[in-house]
């Protein structure tokens, strides 16, 4: 039985927080859609203190943040986009079109069809997070997408000259200063200078993420990535040092960010709580992380490895940081993660920012049904098919005609008779003649 030495905030505590955001990006989105551009220059000047005529950065304005950097910056913008690029064309090359003959003369097919237009949304307001536009626009690129939009807010008043810098060597064909739902609200409906997208990716706030929950029909969402989740699953091969580290890196996202540590050992559990006490003093982003870690860090001790791996899976968290004697045992039996970390050589920054793997991954235990953002995502895999013998037509046509007929499917049955009575030479009667 797992015994939890700390417990987060309640569940009902947060179901009141969703209720909350759900209904304010409501009516946010419904401003946007019925006063499209006045409404999305009010958002802006409300939320992030930023008004514009045109939210779009011209080329002078991406070439002055490109002018902002140093070439180490540069270089190491080009250096993760090179990983994250280079994963992107791996994943790309293993999804294949086909083409099969099932039955002689019957020939089905698919083929992976990249999306026209998607909106990247990367987040910036409290950090530049350029590291979002790589997950993003790269893979878009490498997908095949021909139109590729981006948003971020502006940070301390103006274009992050970094974010816009990794937009622009990513790719993206069009660049907007612009943050919040009234960035995902109008890439995903239109206004009168932002033409709607077919899909909306990227990472964000609670806030953030419920747009692209409700947005969702409207156009496609990659999955429900809200604020981040770290499960760190250690026992006493590392120490408390080294796990409080890990949480706290990532409960400085945000106020909400859950931060969890399983572990076999109580030793452990112990000395990772002292440790998080001893960095929250010195950690510059202390006042984040530390209510952070106060409203939603959890400490659970476990008996076994068998036990942990149920409670990860349970958990489904985001980012899973394993630090045990035997790491492919989670690779082995966990199912539901968006991103494994393995071995205490590696961590999720790495994950975040540069190694390669797409950051941008399911949260709120939607990585019980999908995994996170990649290639695959920019792709529709569309199926065709081709008869190409008179018997072929007229083999399935009879089987589907009596099929058609079972379901009540009177109309959908004489278009499969007209194939055999055209193609087989059989008198086949109307399927709505009596008999």
């Amino acid at each position: 039985m797992p015994n939890y030495l700390k417990r987060g905030r309640a569940d009902e505590a947060r179901v009141k927080d969703d209720q909350q955001v759900r209904k304010i990006v409501e009516t946010i989105l419904a401003d946007i859609e019925s006063r499209g551009d006045a409404a999305v220059r009010e958002l802006s000047v409300r939320f992030d203190g930023w008004e514009r005529s045109d939210y779009r950065l011209a080329d002078a304005e991406i070439r002055d943040c490109m002018g902002q950097l140093t070439t180490r910056n540069l270089d190491d913008i080009a250096f993760a986009q090179a990983q994250v690029r280079n994963f992107a064309e791996r994943q790309r090359e293993a999804l294949v079109d086909l083409e099969v003959e099932t039955l002689p003369g019957v020939v089905l097919g698919h083929k992976n069809i990249p999306m026209n237009a998607v909106g990247c949304y990367v987040p910036g307001g409290k950090y530049p997070l350029l590291a979002s536009a790589h997950m993003s626009v790269v893979t878009a690129k490498v997908a095949g997408v021909e139109r590729i939009v981006t948003c971020a807010p502006p940070f301390e008043g103006r274009p992050a000259a970094a974010i816009v810098a990794a937009q622009h060597l990513a790719g993206a064909n069009e660049i907007y200063c612009l943050g919040g739902v009234q960035a995902v609200g109008a890439m995903a409906l239109g206004t009168e200078t932002i033409a709607a997208v077919d899909m909306l990716v990227g990472p964000g706030n609670a806030f953030v993420a419920e747009a692209k929950r409700q947005l969702f029909g409207r156009v496609g969402i990659d999955l429900f990535a809200g604020p981040t989740e770290t499960l760190v699953i250690a026992d006493e091969t590392v120490d408390g040092e080294i796990c409080a580290t890990d949480l706290l890196g990532q409960a400085e996202h945000g106020v909400n960010s859950p931060a969890v540590l399983l572990t076999t050992s109580e030793n452990l559990a112990r000395d990772t709580l002292a440790e998080i006490d001893r960095l929250l003093v010195i950690l510059p982003t202390a006042a984040v992380a530390a209510k952070a870690w106060a409203d939603y860090g959890e400490v659970i001790v476990c008996e076994s490895e068998a036990e942990m791996a149920q409670v990860a899976n349970d958990l489904a968290s985001e980012h899973v940081q394993v630090m045990t004697r035997d790491p492919d045992y989670f690779l082995k039996h966990m199912t539901n993660y968006g991103a494994l970390f393995l071995g205490s050589r590696t961590n999720v920054a790495f994950g975040d920012k540069v190694i390669g793997t797409n950051h941008t991954l399911p949260t709120k235990k939607s990585a019980r049904y999908t995994g996170g953002l990649w290639v695959g995502k920019f792709l529709k895999t569309c199926t065709y098919q081709r008869i190409l013998t008179d018997a072929a037509a007229a083999q399935i046509g009879e089987y589907c005609s009596r099929l058609c007929i079972l379901e009540g499917f009177v109309g959908h049955a004489e278009q499969a008779n007209v194939r055999v009575r055209r193609y087989g030479g059989r008198n086949v009667a109307y399927a709505c003649a009596p008999e």
